[in-house]
């Protein structure tokens, strides 16, 4: 039942045929001819969706490659259907290069082949693979990086243009509505793992530290009011993550440095507070992002079309401090800490801890148990004990001890999603026992949630969705109720489109989308929102919902590369200045993530062939020139 992610789409981009007149080696009409192309365009669109194709290159040979055979010698049926494979050598959008001549062969283009000899040639090289040599790499290319595009022909004419893009997909889930242990507890998902785990998340504190223009370190002193206000009379400070930020005028390497001197310092403060070591990462960049956002609607907007390094030879002297009030709010640091509880049972071991917390339940002392059975469950979190050493707590089915059975129940199905079902006929009995219990209550529709969208359950919409708001009358938070009730339509939005009923689909999309403001969303929200919206069509959904964060400097960085991957291809948004903004953000924060986007495909990137767009080739440029 859990998402996993990480998968590759490969974006097919079919570029119809239009009217073009350049010339090329083989003659072939790059008009448009759509009588000619009718049968071999039909041929494609009935491709099952198992059938999958692609461009290898071995050595110096490039292959056609198919795991169908039967569709591939429909695709060639007639003698004159065949296939050209244009060479495209990254060279071509070499940043000393002004201009790109813009053509519809890219590259360099070989000799079509057509059925007769595509049949002929095809071999099969393993169980579920056939393949052909369509063409070879020219001799001075070898070393070069290329791509391949594919001309699909008939008659010798053009039918389609194919590109591949190579962009990352993601699953989605429902919004973690949490479990109620002692407090409401969500699971630590994070976008890009793939960890069977369970991680129990920890409290985490997020806040801001500006930095004094000509200050770079911070003593025990300057940090100590900011220590005491986190109150962390149970806590210790885990890890710390440190995003400093340097207004962007003068040198970069002096910024960076200054920036990393202020983070170390105020790191070492923190350190000095406590004895258990805190694991850091520090990370420092220009604050591009927010410049260019605070000078949108000033007399400074026109600062925004010119290069960084042209702005940079701007912002010096008088100018630089007749734009000090904006730039004085760049200079910070974004401060994420991860906090664990202190252990005040870490000398004793599990079957001890067992032994405290039965002794507390024979004479009724319900916090200390509690605190014990907490303890135990950090131990299960860390996978020091075994899961199977939940049935050791026995509990007595009586009122008093109603919040313990409640955690054991639910920390078991928060351990592995699998034990849902269980976890719900547990809850059901337990309501037995305390039927207005608001804890008992609330992880009762959320595991019911899980049941109705996996299909272990038959449930009732109507009566689910009155379920889901009397939890107002246990005293659950609007709030959560919203988060509930967006899965709710969530859930009915998949129903919907699998009985064709794609009306009663949109309302609930249109639901959604009126509603995620409602309701506090963490970065996995945020990306399964943004995929469930773009799977049902509705990327401008999407776009409207991830591009304040994308904008934001303290975004995820997972989320921000997955916005870039949902919107790159889209040459309309690529020409605004906010994603100018969006591009440097994505390149302050991973400089070498964001210039991969441009490697080849098959080879971490996208394609270099988005720098046909002249203004990503102008932030490639920019950001990634050798």
């Amino acid at each position: 039942m859990k998402s996993h992610f990480g998968l590759v789409l490969f974006l097919i981009a079919f570029f119809p045929a239009e009217i073009f007149f350049a010339q090329n080696e083989f003659n072939i009409n790059l008009g448009n001819n759509q009588q000619l192309c009718a049968a071999f365009n039909q041929a494609f669109q009935n491709r099952p969706k198992e059938s999958s194709f692609a461009i290898k290159r071995e050595g110096t040979n490039i292959y056609f490659e198919s795991n169908n055979e039967q569709w591939f010698n429909n695709l060639f049926r007639n003698p004159q259907e065949g296939i050209a494979i244009d060479i495209v050598n990254k060279q071509r959008y070499n940043c000393n290069e002004v201009v790109i001549d813009k053509k519809q062969i890219r590259g360099e283009l070989q000799k079509p082949i057509y059925a007769k000899q595509l049949k002929s040639t095809l071999k099969k090289i393993d169980d579920t693979k056939f393949r052909v040599l369509v063409g070879r790499i020219p001799e001075d290319w070898q070393d070069h990086e290329l791509e391949f595009n594919i001309l699909f022909l008939s008659d010798n004419s053009l039918c389609q243009y194919y590109v591949i893009y190579d962009l990352k997909a993601y699953a989605w889930d429902l919004l973690d509505m949490g479990i109620y242990l002692d407090s409401l507890t969500y699971n630590n998902k994070q976008i890009s793992s793939n960890d069977d785990g369970y991680v129990l998340k920890n409290k985490t504190l997020k806040f801001l530290v500006p930095f004094e223009k000509n200050k770079s370190k911070y003593s025990t002193q300057d940090i100590k009011p900011l220590y005491d206000s986190l109150r962390l009379t149970d806590f210790n400070i885990k890890t710390i993550n440190i995003k400093a930020y340097a207004s962007v005028e003068g040198s970069l390497e002096r910024n960076i440095e200054l920036q990393e001197q202020r983070a170390q310092s105020i790191a070492q403060a923190l350190q000095s507070f406590q004895q258990p070591t805190i694991e850091t990462t520090i990370s420092s960049s220009e604050n591009w992002v927010e410049f260019l956002n605070d000078i949108q609607n000033t007399n400074y907007k026109n600062l925004a079309s010119l290069s960084k390094s042209d702005l940079k030879s701007r912002l010096t002297g008088r100018f630089s401090e007749e734009i000090e009030p904006i730039l004085k709010n760049h200079r910070k640091a974004v401060i994420e800490l991860e906090l664990e509880k202190i252990d005040a049972y870490k000398n004793n071991t599990a079957q001890e801890l067992l032994g405290k917390f039965n002794a507390a339940l024979a004479v009724a002392e319900v916090d200390e148990a509690s605190k014990i059975q907490n303890a135990l469950f950090e131990r299960l979190n860390a996978q020091e004990i075994s899961p199977d050493f939940l049935k050791k707590m026995e509990i007595p089915k009586q009122d008093l001890f109603v919040h313990l059975i409640n955690k054991k129940t639910s920390f078991n199905y928060f351990l592995d999603e699998r034990q849902v079902l269980i976890s719900h006929n547990q809850l059901l009995e337990l309501e037995k026992l305390a039927p207005k219990d608001p804890r008992v209550k609330y992880n009762l529709v959320a595991t019911k949630m899980k049941l109705w969208r996996y299909k272990a359950l038959e449930v009732d919409a109507d009566k689910f969705k009155t379920e889901i708001s009397n939890l107002k009358k246990f005293g659950i938070d609007d709030i959560l109720i919203n988060r509930m009730m967006i899965n709710y339509h969530i859930i009915l939005a998949e129903n919907f489109m699998r009985t064709r009923d794609f009306n009663s689909k949109d309302r609930s999309v249109n639901y959604i989308n009126d509603n995620y403001n409602s309701v506090i969303l963490s970065n996995y929200d945020y990306l399964s929102l943004a995929q469930f919206f773009s799977y049902y069509g509705n990327t401008d959904m999407s776009r409207d919902l991830l591009t304040p964060k994308a904008k934001s400097i303290d975004i995820d960085e997972d989320l921000l590369f997955y916005y870039v991957n949902l919107t790159i291809v889209d040459r309309e948004l690529t020409q605004t200045s906010d994603y100018r903004t969006i591009m440097l953000n994505a390149y302050n924060i991973n400089p070498e993530r964001f210039c991969g986007l441009f490697n080849p495909y098959g080879q971490g990137g996208v394609t270099f062939q988005l720098l046909e767009d002249e203004f990503l080739r102008n932030s490639y440029c920019e950001n990634c020139r050798k």
